[in-house]
């Protein structure tokens, strides 16, 4: 059984802050930097000053730098980057799969298995206490305090691609890029069913009710965040589809939550009911192979394929993709096997 907890799997939104700021009429000018330093709780003159060089403040929908003066009632846009929460990350000699490093950032390919962040029932063995090792034996780099900073986050149980940025304003640079939605991630899953084209969810993402570990589908915007997935058919293997999933939004267990919405969960994601027989015969050789597709791949059928980035300081488009994982591989291998030995 998973026990992936929500509370190692927070919302990417949760990795930045976004403030809207009118400013009064009776407001004298003053340069944005300083009106930011007074207007934005436990802000520090630096962190104010990346944000700005990277683009993440906007007045009246246009970058400026520090030294514009603030206007009665402009209108400001700000995005800054959280820092990592946790203050006693302890580095641990954990082998990592780097697919492409510089002086900025770095690209992991993620194992499924691995939690991301310390947190809830998981304070070692993770994605950034072995980051913290990397980092530490590294020379160190102008604005590199050498703590990983995570740009977004993927489940425990999801293997694939992971960017991480190496000091503060490729943080605060890339987090700009998640928000407007401008990261490219395409994400490998093989969902119950067959699914007959492709298609596009969205709704409200927000706790289950009934099962506060999972998340849930909703009309109403008071119960979640605003979330979107396109899917597109790649292979028809009968009872399961593989399909591509590309996100709009990075919500909390999104693709998972999202499949089990329209009646395709992700095959063996047991928290969303896909370690069950949901499509295919009743005759126990079906059955046996298919519990032996679960014994193989413990954990949901989902993998963060293809990244693509604005690489902060290059400007220059880059993409990266993942191999599947050797589990992934031999479900998958074993379903077309399977499927062509019954037509």
């Amino acid at each position: 059984m998973q026990t992936d907890l929500l509370e190692n799997n927070e919302d990417e939104q949760d990795l930045y802050e976004h403030l809207n700021i009118v400013v009064d009429k009776g407001q004298s000018l003053l340069r944005i930097d300083k009106f930011l330093m007074h207007r934005v709780t436990n802000a520090s003159r630096n962190k104010i000053q990346n944000a700005i060089e990277a683009g993440n403040v906007l007045v009246n929908k246009k970058e400026v730098k520090a030294s514009y003066k603030v206007k009665p009632l402009d209108e400001i846009s700000v995005v800054f980057a959280h820092p990592p929460r946790d203050t006693e990350v302890y580095p641990e000699d954990i082998p990592l799969d780097i697919v492409y490093e510089d002086g900025d950032l770095l690209v992991v390919n993620k194992p499924a298995g691995m939690v991301v962040h310390p947190g809830y029932n998981n304070y070692t063995g993770t994605l950034v206490n072995a980051l913290a090792f990397h980092f530490e034996n590294m020379p160190n780099l102008p604005g590199n305090e050498g703590r990983p900073g995570l740009v977004h986050r993927i489940d425990k149980d999801t293997s694939g691609l992971l960017l991480i940025s190496k000091n503060e304003i490729t943080m605060t640079k890339l987090a700009k890029q998640f928000f407007d939605h401008t990261i490219n991630r395409k994400y490998l899953a093989l969902a119950w069913g067959n699914i007959e084209q492709d298609g596009r969810i969205e709704g409200y993402i927000g706790r289950s009710l009934k099962d506060r570990k999972i998340m849930d589908i909703y009309d109403d915007p008071e119960k979640g965040k605003w979330s979107a997935t396109n899917y597109y058919i790649q292979e028809k293997l009968g009872y399961v589809t593989l399909i591509t999933c590309k996100l709009e939004t990075g919500r909390t267990h999104q693709i998972r939550a999202h499949m089990q919405h329209i009646g395709h969960p992700l095959f063996s994601d047991a928290p969303y009911g896909g370690d069950k027989i949901i499509k295919g015969t009743s005759f126990s050789k079906y059955k046996q192979f298919v519990q032996n597709c679960f014994n193989i791949m413990p954990r949901q059928a989902l993998h963060a394929q293809t990244l693509g980035f604005i690489h902060p300081r290059t400007q220059k488009y880059m993409e990266f993709e993942a191999p599947l994982p050797k589990d992934f591989a031999e479900v998958l291998e074993k379903w077309r096997t399977y499927i062509s030995s019954q037509l």
